[in-house]
């Protein structure tokens, strides 16, 4: 039995997995090794699996540091699965949806307190997607050393097993539906929680789903007015070499669905100045270290969370075609002029 008293997010997972074994299907992706053994990168789904039926998938921890957005994607599993012996509605709707979390992508990372895995890699930069005007200095991706940040790895090299893994799992479960959405929980960035959509790789290249994008961010706007999320590309900041969700995206193109992939990146300069003194811990740059602003901040995205995945078992409102060139001209006007 290996010791995760150190590895909290470790110890909640495999409790709702022993809890509610008799409801969720569990499968380990991939297994990365550190110098404290083998940790497995897990996918945790329920609902009803069939390909016809619209799906979505939470990630988290896809960088170690960022431990919170690990606790934001157990702290909605937890729901989920407390809700089910009780919740009508959502027995009903999972007869007909697919949902699915990677609670902790990057076990080895977190439980070295390092944002890279345990090879150096940053799986956020580690496909082969290049941008083709170049990426932001050293932010956007670098291949210099495995000791600086944001290290995509050698080149020519076979992704990391937890970035295979991931693209793996997005390619058999999620874009041979005819929609599907995938929320990747992050932290580190300004003092705004952000939602981010691609491309990453390039700022004048649009992505072809971009109406359907736009009518999402309508539609959660005009239900929910009382938010603070910035809803944008995340080329508005950076543009980086090897995204993730760049690549499974352009793996979307191939398939005749609609898969929009979300990056949730929670505003962690607002925790700093409620508590500077959080900036001298290894965390501090990525982590609310008081108690009782965890506990907000995973009770804060509980709503969108819910919100996309009832978007996503409401799919055609998002992929008609009769109003997408209507909002394909919006989208451009609201981030692109």
């Amino acid at each position: 039995m290996q010791d995760l008293s150190d590895f909290p997010e470790m110890q909640q997972l495999q409790f709702l997995l022993d809890k509610y074994a008799a409801r969720v299907k569990v499968s380990s992706l991939a297994e990365p090794h550190c110098s404290r053994g083998r940790f497995p990168v897990q996918l945790v789904s329920l609902g009803n699996p069939a390909l016809s039926n619209p799906g979505i998938m939470f990630v988290g921890g896809i960088h170690g540091v960022e431990r919170i957005g690990s606790q934001v994607v157990l702290s909605f599993l937890s729901s989920i699965l407390q809700r089910l012996s009780w919740d009508k509605q959502l027995q009903q709707l999972l007869e007909q949806f697919y949902l699915a979390f990677i609670p902790i992508a990057n076990p080895c990372g977190m439980l070295m307190q390092r944002r890279a895995n345990a090879n150096g890699v940053d799986l956020m930069r580690n496909s082969p997607v290049e941008a083709a005007g170049g990426a932001s200095f050293l932010v956007g991706g670098q291949r210099i050393s495995a000791s600086l940040p944001w290290y995509r790895g050698k080149r020519g090299q076979a992704m990391e097993s937890e970035t295979k893994a991931i693209v793996t799992i997005v390619q058999q479960n999620l874009l041979q539906r005819s929609f599907s959405l995938v929320l990747d929980c992050h932290s580190g960035f300004g003092q705004n929680d952000r939602l981010w959509f691609p491309y990453a790789h390039s700022a004048s290249q649009l992505m072809p789903d971009l109406a359907s994008i736009y009518r999402l961010r309508e539609l959660f706007f005009s239900s929910y007015p009382h938010q603070n999320y910035l809803f944008e590309p995340q080329t508005k900041h950076y543009v980086c070499h090897g995204d993730l969700w760049d690549y499974c995206y352009q793996q979307s193109l191939s398939y005749p669905g609609v898969f929009l992939p979300l990056t949730l990146e929670m505003g962690s300069w607002r925790w700093l100045k409620k508590n500077p003194m959080q900036m001298f811990n290894s965390l501090g740059l990525f982590h609310p270290m008081k108690p009782h602003r965890v506990q907000r901040v995973l009770r804060r995205h509980l709503v969108l969370m819910e919100f996309l995945m009832n978007a996503c078992f409401s799919a055609p409102l998002l992929s008609s075609d009769e109003q997408a060139e209507h909002y394909q001209v919006l989208a451009k006007q609201l981030w692109y002029r």
